[in-house]
């Protein structure tokens, strides 16, 4: 295999670049991606299930509060005797009703600091799984297209599935406890008796927790992502060489592809999480 791919940047400056995105994409995502992983990890309220009280119940209770628990979370919830009167029953800062009700509630009774909560974690993670999955991503690639291994239009798709599998089994165990810092807003000292916890239990293979449904979500993602992007990026550009693509073809072509794997993979994430 060549030192450098047929666009003359070597291996170590394909990591150079890719974990310099990786740290700016990281420092203005995770705020969504902690919302995305309140939302998607918190359970369904029981209040919207509840029927409306009878009139033997109201006549019964009327000078009592009745709190009904949710078993696991240990939700309250008041059961007004008023029925439909009194709309303002119940409040919950834990429960979230969409994206920017999340991201309200989340600033205000904890703090805009808690938006980044798992950066330093998200960052140990994201930036050598990053320059591993580019760089593995582009050598595969050139090395498929090389040896004819396969054609020029899937070369994309199993260079994706190849660098995503190897770079989803390494960085695993980091993803399982950043996951832990955005979903249970544990400080470091708690997360670090609950990975000897979780070792002592279950062993190192226990860090690896969710490789499965992570390797349902990322692999797929990946083989549909950069399927998509070349195709989308040869239709943008049209007749022009591919070293000669412009930055802003490289990211609508990004955008659409990121958009379409990511609602096909919706559903393994929220497995995931």
């Amino acid at each position: 295999m060549a030192d450098q791919d047929p666009g003359g940047i070597s291996p170590l400056q394909q990591m150079v670049a890719s974990g310099a995105g990786a740290v700016v994409t990281s420092l203005f995502m995770t705020p969504l991606d902690v919302v995305k992983v309140r939302l998607q990890s918190q359970r369904p309220s029981v209040a919207t299930e509840l029927k409306p009280p009878s009139r033997l119940w109201s006549m019964s209770y009327t000078k009592w509060k009745c709190l009904l628990y949710c078993n696991g979370v240990l939700e309250p919830l008041y059961l007004c005797p008023h029925s439909a009167r009194c709309a303002t029953w119940f409040h919950d800062p834990t429960r979230f009703t969409g994206t920017t009700d999340a991201f309200v509630k989340i600033v205000r009774h904890e703090g805009a600091r808690t938006l980044w909560s798992g950066l330093p974690a998200t960052l140990v993670m994201t930036v050598p799984a990053t320059a591993i999955y580019f760089t593995s991503y582009d050598q595969l690639k050139t090395f498929l297209c090389d040896r004819a291994l396969t054609s020029d239009l899937y070369a994309p798709m199993v260079a994706g599935t190849l660098a995503r599998l190897g770079t989803v089994t390494v960085v695993s165990p980091l993803e399982l406890v950043r996951t832990k810092l955005q979903a249970q807003h544990v400080s470091y000292r708690e997360l670090g008796a609950c990975v000897q916890a979780a070792v002592a239990r279950g062993g190192w293979r226990s860090l690896w927790l969710g490789w499965g449904p992570t390797a349902l979500r990322d692999v797929p993602f990946s083989a549909l992502y950069w399927f998509n992007y070349e195709l989308v990026k040869s239709w943008l550009n049209g007749p022009r060489p591919k070293d000669q693509t412009s930055v802003g073809i490289s990211f609508v072509a990004g955008g659409i592809s990121g958009m379409v794997a990511a609602i096909l993979t919706l559903p393994f994430d929220v497995v995931k999480t």
